[in-house]
């Protein structure tokens, strides 16, 4: 029969599991859609990390950063495994290439998580302005109907956030040539 202590550390550990997977849930599942692009591959993922976590947590000393790893590392493992169903999909773009390394794929593959990442840090009005712009497709005009803005002030805050999110990237080390 456990201890209290242990029944203790039992109780906290899985309610910090649990706290983690509600904190972590959504911008893991993010994150692993904007490697894979496709759900219901990113669930998946997510929910295998979270019972991988779940097995090792006495030994993981920084959950989040070990999540989001693993994240990588399993969404970089399906491409690997799954590369010609990748490549012969209907959802394959002009840009994917079946003479991609894994290395320029992984590249591509970090270089969108990234960029999600930075999305989310916007703030939201931003995120709205790039999201209408550029997942809905709309035109200037459009965004400033939706928005309230000029069409001039439209395209002059894209232009700086494009700009910005540029500079981040660089700055981490992602740019064009990739």
């Amino acid at each position: 029969m456990p201890s209290s202590n242990q029944s203790k550390a039992t109780s906290s550990e899985s309610r910090s599991l649990s706290e983690l997977f509600e904190n972590e849930e959504t911008p893991l599942l993010r994150y692993a859609f904007s490697l894979v692009g496709r759900r219901a591959i990113a669930e998946e993922i997510v929910q295998d990390v979270f019972l991988q976590l779940h097995h090792h947590w006495d030994s993981v000393e920084n959950p989040v950063a070990w999540l989001y790893r693993s994240v990588r590392n399993r969404s970089y493992n399906h491409h690997r495994d799954h590369k010609r169903e990748v490549l012969t999909d209907e959802e394959t773009t002009p840009e994917d290439s079946p003479f991609d390394t894994p290395e320029d794929l992984l590249h591509r593959m970090e270089a969108a998580g990234f960029l999600r990442l930075l999305l989310a840090e916007l703030e939201e009005a931003d995120r709205r302005l790039i999201h209408l712009k550029y997942f809905d497709d709309l035109s200037y005009r459009e965004i400033g109907e939706q928005t309230g803005l000029s069409i001039g002030n439209v395209g002059y805050r894209l232009h700086h956030l494009l700009k910005q999110l540029a500079e981040k990237l660089h700055h981490i080390g992602i740019d064009e040539s990739r």
